[in-house]
This record gives structure tokens, sequence and C-alpha cells, in this order.
């Protein structure tokens, strides 16, 4: 693989990830805005411009738009997250200055007002239908909860009083602001001509306005230990399943423990073959139980899930705070015993899965290409399939260790539960880490 780099004059910036044997070519552009940098009267504004570029620019329609990419078999689509809103496509290799070309174009979309009109509707009602599936929204007011005050609080869709008030105007300046020039990444990877995308970058993009890049990072400081954990509920007596979403602070995507929490994770809390697996999906107690580190620019957080029958939800958390104390309590004192701790057959194993992902992942343009937007944009930085390999294979119990002395899962947490459960039912909370 060979990594290359260049910058407009403007301030875009232009990487590639080039793979001698990959026979197809994916292209994105990253933009640097999500939910965390809205206001609360722009709350949702860059989900829904996400939205409005497929609506069409000046010069081309959006039925145009969605022929042009049938026409090259282009995989395409587009996603808006907390920190970022991603727009990609994946082709054959002769397809890439089209593509690249089409997406670059997109990116000054004609924001019309009927378009807008029309399009708000799709969003509205697309946050009532979120809110009137499982888990019903409790992962977003769980992390509203845990974060407060913080950017990191809003919920990607918004809500309908944040929509309905939104204006077009509004959105106009929004995109003028945040889709400046300083702020995307035109990323490629796999069968990619690096001369041509600098190329179809500098004719489509190059005469894009500059503007100052806005700050991003605040300053988070979740509860300290000893602290007491918080619950809430969302009532939905005709629920077949109660869903829990727990969050505790974990090391945000500026700390180098952010892997070894990852690895950590997948011990605990990995979709087949972890503690929480083995001792509540895999005995048909819960339908689903996981636990997932996320990383953000200023902090990060382990998350836990789990849908079960609303009667077993207070003793099935229960288990899962017992889990998470074995964890914490045993690899603290460095034993390596089996079903307790945290044990050298268990990193292995966790060692293996993600090393395997890594690599299957390299092995997928789309997927690099996702990996090296990503790590650009956030950190202006890029880590080859190789470097993550070598981080994988060097995290050790020690590792392990200080990540579950420094955020204890077991510690202070944020809880919402959403399903039947009688909101009225106490549930003791337990208690947290000293």
């Amino acid at each position: 693989m060979k990594f290359l780099h260049e910058q407009l004059d403007n301030g875009l910036d232009i990487i590639a990830e080039i793979t001698d044997a990959a026979l197809s070519t994916s292209v994105g552009f990253f933009v640097k805005t999500g939910a965390r940098d809205e206001s609360n009267d722009l709350w949702g504004a860059s989900h829904f411009l996400e939205h409005m570029v497929f609506k069409g620019t000046h010069d081309l329609s959006a039925d145009e738009i969605n022929r042009r990419f049938d026409w090259m078999g282009a995989s395409a689509n587009a996603f808006t997250s907390e920190e970022d809103t991603v727009y990609h496509a994946a082709v054959l290799p002769e397809q890439q200055v089209e593509a690249t070309s089409l997406l670059a174009r997109m990116m000054r979309p004609a924001l019309r007002a009927e378009d807008f009109a029309t399009e708000k509707l799709v969003i509205l009602e697309e946050i009532r239908m979120y809110d009137d599936q499982p888990p019903f929204g409790a992962d977003d007011r769980c992390r509203a909860a845990f974060f407060g005050s913080h950017p990191l609080a809003r919920s990607v869709l918004g809500t309908v009083e944040s929509i309905e008030a939104l204006s077009v105007e509004a959105m106009r300046d929004y995109h003028r602001r945040r889709y400046a020039p300083g702020t995307i990444v035109l990323a490629a990877s796999g069968a990619v001509n690096f001369n041509e995308l600098v190329e179809s970058a500098r004719r489509f993009c190059g005469d894009w306005e500059p503007m100052a890049s806005p700050p991003r990072r605040v300053p988070f400081e979740p509860r300290p230990a000893g602290s007491s954990s918080s619950l809430e509920y969302i009532t939905r007596p005709t629920a077949s399943l109660e869903y829990a979403v727990r969050l505790s602070a974990g090391p945000a995507g500026d700390n180098a423990d952010r892997f070894a929490s990852k690895l950590l994770a997948t011990i605990l809390g990995d979709d087949s073959g972890s503690r929480l697996y083995w001792s509540l999906v895999d005995s048909g107690e819960a339908e689903h139980a996981s636990c997932h580190h996320y990383d953000f620019l200023d902090a990060g957080l382990f998350g836990t899930q789990l849908s079960c029958d609303a009667k077993d939800v207070v003793e099935l958390l229960a288990r899962i705070q017992e889990i998470y104390q074995d964890a914490a309590g045993q690899a603290a004192l460095g034993r390596d015993g089996a079903g307790v701790g945290i044990s050298a057959a268990e990193l292995e194993q966790a060692r293996n899965k993600l090393a395997g992902r890594v690599v299957l992942g390299g092995e997928r343009p789309q997927r690099r290409l996702f990996s090296i937007g990503v790590e650009w944009a956030h950190k202006g930085s890029y880590r080859s399939v190789s470097d993550d390999l070598q981080i994988v294979e060097k995290i050790d119990l020690d590792d392990i260790r200080r990540v579950l002395d420094r955020w204890p899962l077991d510690g202070p947490s944020t809880t919402v539960l959403a399903g039947p459960y009688p909101a009225a039912t106490s549930i003791e909370q337990p208690a947290a880490a000293e």
C-alpha cells in the first residue's frame, strides 16, 4: 500500500491509500461537521443537510444525480454522525474521475426552498419513526444524560421542535461555514489514480471559498469515581422486550489507551464468544448483550446494551455489574485464572479477533476509505493496516489493567431503560467503584 497527500491552495486536503492489487476504487468527501458542531437553533442541521445534498445542484437535478451513479454502477451513499458527515462511492477504477467529479459537484448543492420544505417532512417522519422503534430513543436519551451540557449530548437527528423551527436561510449559512475547503477531506482508496484525483479536486473544488476552521474540542469531565449512578425510564407498555443502554467513561480519541479499551470491550461484550455473550445470550436469558468502546475528539465512553424480557432486566443488569466487577477487581490484582479476571487466553483470543478484522477490512477499499478518511479528518494522520496490527499485537495485560483502573466499567454510569418495565418500580442502583 502507498499513501499520498496533497493540499490545494484553498486548504482542501486530498489523501489516497493506493493498493496495486485492488480491483475497485472508493472515493469520498469527509466533512468535519456533525451533531456536536450545531447550536440549539441548528440542532439536526448536519443530518438534514446530508439529505439536501442529494436533492441536486444548480445544474444537476436529484434524478440526474441518481441516474449518473446508477450508470457508473456505483455503490454510493452518505451518513452523518456526531462528528462527521461523509459522502462516498465505490466504483470500478475507470469510473474514478466521474465519481469524484459528481461527488464534488454535490458538495455545492442548490438548497432550494421547495426541496427544503419537502425534505423537512421526511426528516420529521424519520424522527418520529426512530422514537417508535426499539430501543425507542434510549441511546440518544442516555447520551444526553451522560454528556449533559457538552456538545456530544446532541442527537444526530435533532428534535421535532428544532427541525420545524429550522429555516432554509439558516441551513444555507450553515453550509457556507461548515462545508469550506479547510473542513473537508477528499479521500480515496484501492485502485486510485492520484494524479487524476488531484486534478478532479482542482477543477471542481479549487474555487471554493476558504474560511477559518472553527474550534471543535470542548473539555469533558465525566463523573468522578465514587459518585452515584443515574437511571431514567422510557415507558412503552406494548413493547415485547425491555431495552437497557448504559454508558460509563472511557478514553477519548486522543488517548493511546483507546486501543486497549476496544480490546477490553471485545473480551467483555463482543457479539460472540465474550463474557456477556456466554453468560446472558448463549444461556437464552437475553436476546442481546454487548459492550463497545466509542472514542470522540475530546471524550470517550463504554456503552453497554441489553435487551431481554422486562421481568428479567433487574437481575441481568446486576449480573452485568458483577461481570464488570470481576474483571476490574481480579485484573487489578494481576490474576490469570479461568472465568475470572482478564486471562492471557482471553487477551489472545480478543487480539486474534481484532487482528482478523483489521486484515479483512484492509482487503476492502471501502472499509479502508472510512478508516483513513476519519483518521485524517480527526487527527491529520495516517495509519496503515500494518500500523494497526502492530498496535493490536503490542497490547498486553498491563494495558488492560490500566484501563480498568482508570476507567472502571463498574464505576459511575448512566442507564436508560426503555420498554414495558414500570417506571414506578424502584431499581436499586449498584454502588459505584471507589
